[in-house]
């Protein structure tokens, strides 16, 4: 399923970037939290499959607020106000000549979103307002917001952090705990951050949500309108009584809790989260049809785990493991790979090219090889079902299979792989014909030459 190529609207003086995925009876407007860009979005898996999942039941239409993104920036200390930022989603409804679509207001988009259900009721059929609230520091009446001086901290940790990328891995480790040691996410989430706004404009931006109160619009909302949060948040950021006072307030509103622990809709697993919202949009959920693709997978092993972890003990084994394994993720981030899973003493890893799959195994084993340990991989291309963060198929078992036919410091690669990767570079040897158990026929295997 892809995404249409990314257009452009104005919205007074700005231009604003949208593009649209899906073709589902619901037309779905995402309005998202910090942080996005169009062009990155769709950068990291997991965060691609919860768009995608969104569009299996909608047409989603995905933009970028003014002075974030690919849409127009705003000039040193400005920043956009909430009818700002409604005037933004319906320029992009007119632009596609959309009448009346749902509204999906995620975090700090719920400010835009209740002031365009409130102030436009012709134009919103439905609100979805996962964890918002309807001010940004404490008032009165809801007390157990942040007060101001939070806002001009966390302005001022942005002023004197010289390295934004360590500042965006603290920032996953509190508000994303599902990704904390996931380096590939805390490396897509940095950047998200760069693409999204300068360090300057998020001052600017911080600033100006300290003076946001949509508490007079709610009782003005017209929209069916869900309110939803999750149950075990880590960070004190988006605060359950927030949502509770929205659905208090909101005419009709339904609350609902989800389980989770991370601030963003599309951290870790957010599948429970989206079938509540088809739930709500469409009456029914259906399980999804898994996500079917052509990737190449990777399966590297240790060679003698057991006796090496009987022979120096759980501690030190402990320790080694842990070298191993940034020694492998460093090499995933290297060659664009994509970590699945860990089970056991090694890695399932899946890649869009093979040639990059069967790079980052002869890497792998010269990474290890340094910490005095000896891997094998196995490498096969194929059709695979995503669900979720899981990847399962035909094209899996093979991987596997094939991996576990590899000697110490050895890549076993299918007929598969060395034919489409044929010009690369890359070098083979016969390694012969082979029962895979569990898949038919006869496989011929091959091993790669260093």
């Amino acid at each position: 399923m892809r995404a249409s190529p990314i257009r452009f609207t104005w919205s007074g003086e700005f231009a604003i970037g949208f593009q649209t995925v899906g073709d589902g009876p619901v037309d779905l407007v995402y309005v998202p939290g910090w942080a996005t860009n169009l062009d990155w979005n769709w950068r990291w898996d997991h965060h691609a499959r919860f768009l995608r999942r969104l569009a299996s039941f909608a047409r989603v239409i995905l933009f970028d607020p003014r002075g974030w993104g690919v849409s127009d920036r705003f000039a040193p200390g400005r920043a956009a106000n909430v009818d700002e930022l409604a005037a933004d989603i319906i320029a992009v409804l007119d632009s596609l000549n959309i009448a009346s679509p749902a509204l999906l207001a995620c975090n700090e988009g719920g400010f835009a979103g209740i002031r365009t259900a409130s102030a436009y009721p012709r134009r919103v059929s439905s609100l979805v307002l996962f964890q918002c609230s309807p001010v940004w520091v404490r008032t009165d009446d809801m007390p157990w917001e942040s007060p101001a001086e939070a806002s001009s901290e966390t302005i001022e940790s942005l002023r004197r952090s010289l390295m934004w990328d360590e500042w965006a891995r603290e920032y996953v480790r509190a508000s994303l705990p599902s990704h904390a040691d996931d380096e590939q996410a805390i490396a897509w989430f940095a950047a998200a951050t760069r693409l999204t706004e300068a360090p300057g404009s998020a001052l600017s931006h911080i600033e100006a949500l300290k003076g946001f109160d949509v508490r007079a619009d709610l009782e003005a909302i017209s929209a069916p309108t869900l309110v939803m949060h999750r149950t075990h948040l880590k960070a004190p950021g988006w605060r359950i009584e927030s949502s509770r006072y929205l659905a208090e307030r909101i005419p009709g509103a339904t609350m609902t809790e989800v389980p989770g622990t991370d601030d963003f809709i599309w951290g870790g697993d957010w599948e429970p989260t989206v079938a509540e919202i088809e739930r709500f949009l469409r009456g029914d959920v259906g399980r999804p049809e898994p996500e079917t693709e052509v990737a190449t997978v990777v399966f590297t092993d240790v060679v003698n785990s057991t006796g090496q972890a009987a022979m120096m003990g759980d501690r030190r084994w402990g320790e080694l493991r842990e070298r191993h394994d940034a020694a492998i993720r460093s090499e995933l981030r290297r060659y664009h790979g994509e970590e699945v899973d860990t089970a056991g003493d090694g890695f399932l890893a899946t890649f869009s090219m093979p040639r990059q799959a069967v790079r980052f195994a002869l890497a792998a084993v010269d990474a290890v090889r340094s910490l005095g340990l000896e891997i094998r991989a196995g490498v096969h291309t194929g059709e695979i079902e995503r669900d979720g963060d899981a990847v399962r198929g035909i094209a899996v078992h093979i991987g596997a299979r094939v991996s576990s036919l590899a000697r110490a410091n050895e890549i076993l690669v299918s007929q598969t792989v060395k034919d489409l990767v044929a010009g690369s570079g890359l070098s083979f040897e016969d390694a012969g014909e082979h029962e895979l158990k569990g898949v038919p026929d006869r496989w011929r295997l091959f091993r790669v030459k260093a």
